[in-house]
């Protein structure tokens, strides 16, 4: 190969290999970028304050398993353990303090102040449906020895008002965040609790019967006039 076009077989590799090396800059910055600490949530004590209906949650939920009766029969632990997975990756994208893909709503001290409401209205409402429950409650989707067909309280009008509340809590979440990535934890937390509510009525139905559809025909499974 002659010199010159040595020379110019050279400049164009070192042209594109720069340019590649360049374009792979780029994507690494802006990987790192969508990681990096949102520090406009950071910023406003609402954001801190969104995790405290989750702790007092998780605090009531850990002693009131304490009383609940021993169960007959039970989903899978597989079944079981992708319902935690999503719904606790769920929380995790919705109050982790990182920027992703940006923002859906302003950091607006009144939006921050409305999320929290929506957070603290779902969590009495977990809290009042899991009291009315007793021992019938259970994390998993099971069968109690001497089960009963609940419906006082809540479970008047609705059928999984637990589900209820916690949606509400996740989209309070949303709503203090203000993320893009709370919305997918959003989804992921309607994906979770949605395949929820399909087995418990399967297996509501067929532990109660007649019963149970009688109940289906006069309640609503989460928001009554709507779903």
């Amino acid at each position: 190969m002659q010199p010159k076009k040595a020379i110019l077989l050279q400049a164009v590799c070192g042209a594109v290999v720069g340019a590649l090396a360049m374009q792979f800059a780029s994507h690494i910055h802006a990987t790192f970028s969508a990681f990096a600490l949102d520090h406009t949530s950071l910023d406003h004590k609402q954001y801190l304050l969104a995790a405290i209906p989750w702790v007092v949650f998780s605090l009531y939920w850990e002693a009131a398993a304490k009383n609940a009766a021993a169960a007959k029969s039970s989903e899978s632990k597989v079944s079981r353990a992708l319902h935690v997975f999503l719904a606790n990756v769920a929380l995790l994208l919705e109050i982790a303090p990182i920027r992703g893909p940006g923002r859906f709503l302003p950091a607006s001290y009144l939006i921050m102040a409305v999320g929290l409401a929506v957070e603290t209205a779902g969590l009495f409402l977990a809290i009042w449906a899991r009291r009315a429950l007793g021992r019938n409650w259970s994390g998993e989707i099971s069968i109690k020895f001497e089960h009963e067909l609940i419906r006082i309280g809540p479970y008047r009008k609705l059928r999984h008002p637990i589900y209820t509340g916690l949606l509400a809590m996740y989209a309070g979440a949303a709503l203090v965040t203000g993320e893009w990535l709370a919305i997918i934890g959003l989804a992921m937390a309607l994906l979770a609790y949605g395949r929820k509510i399909g087995l418990e009525e399967v297996n509501l139905n067929a532990a109660f019967g007649a019963e149970y559809e009688a109940y289906r025909r006069e309640s609503w499974a989460l928001l009554p006039g709507l779903f």
